[in-house]
């Protein structure tokens, strides 16, 4: 049952094509396009302060990515998300680094007082979050599994309305109601730069069309972990990989994606 209503929703986001404005790093913007585009949503990636409350006026979900900081972009991050919560739209944190430096600290403390509808980040980005971290962090890798991460995770959730997903060899997804684990997806999928920024984009995408949020984050998270497994099985490398993971977001099957999915429910 609960494949068939993720793949109705991978089907949904062909059909609906929500647009997803990114306010993410400069490294990743094509990567994040090109995700979001071969999973049939449209992205923007726009950051100037006068079109911020505009751009949230067109788009159906924000990401915020803060991958690479500045003063200016900072302030379009705060911008947007304002604006979103206004108008009821969802947005999506990606804690890039988070407890690599004070500075970053401090903007995620400030991000985290708009209320973020979701939280996407590694475990130990997610660990440094809620300030449960017991090892320092690599910046955007992971030095902690997933399930190391699920009491931060859970300390977000009681501090403040949002859906948590800690991505990992298990990709965890926990929020008052439930708690999800995936399996799917390739260690060579770590090799490739923004891996984590596209998942976080194709979350903020499904969380446009779907009002349960878990659901919405777990459809995301599934395709792109069983693109990412059907892809390596046709890669050489990263670069082929890459590619291979674009295509696959765009032509997978029904059968594909049932047969592939690797799905267990904890709660809920």
């Amino acid at each position: 049952m609960m494949k068939d209503l993720l793949w109705k929703n991978i089907t949904r986001l062909r059909e609906q094509s929500p647009l997803v404005h990114n306010i993410t790093n400069y490294v990743v913007m094509n990567n994040t396009a090109n995700a979001l585009l071969s999973a049939g949503a449209s992205p923007i990636m726009a950051h100037a302060h006068p079109e911020m409350e505009a751009m949230m006026n067109i788009c159906q979900a924000l990401v915020v990515n803060i991958g690479t900081l500045d003063e200016y972009w900072v302030t379009s991050m705060k911008k947007a998300a304002t604006q979103a919560n206004q108008l009821q739209k969802p947005w999506v944190l990606d804690p890039v680094g988070a407890g690599a430096t004070p500075y970053r600290d401090e903007v995620l403390a400030d991000l985290l007082k708009l209320k973020p509808t979701i939280i996407r980040g590694n475990a130990s980005e997610i660990m440094a979050l809620a300030k449960h971290n017991t090892t320092p962090t690599k910046g955007v890798d992971s030095s902690a599994e997933s399930n190391e991460a699920v009491a931060a995770a859970k300390f977000l959730i009681e501090n403040y309305p949002t859906t948590v997903c800690i991505s990992g060899e298990t990709d965890i997804i926990i929020n008052h109601e439930k708690e999800i684990h995936l399996s799917n997806g390739n260690p060579l999928m770590a090799k490739i730069t923004g891996m984590g920024c596209s998942a976080t984009a194709l979350v903020a995408a499904f969380s446009a069309i779907i009002k349960d949020k878990a659901e919405a984050v777990t459809s995301a998270m599934a395709l792109l972990g069983v693109a990412g497994e059907l892809a390596a099985k046709e890669s050489k490398g990263p670069g082929s990989l890459q590619l291979n993971i674009l295509d696959k977001l765009h032509n997978m099957t029904e059968a594909e994606f049932t047969s592939t999915l690797k799905i267990e429910m904890k709660r809920g």
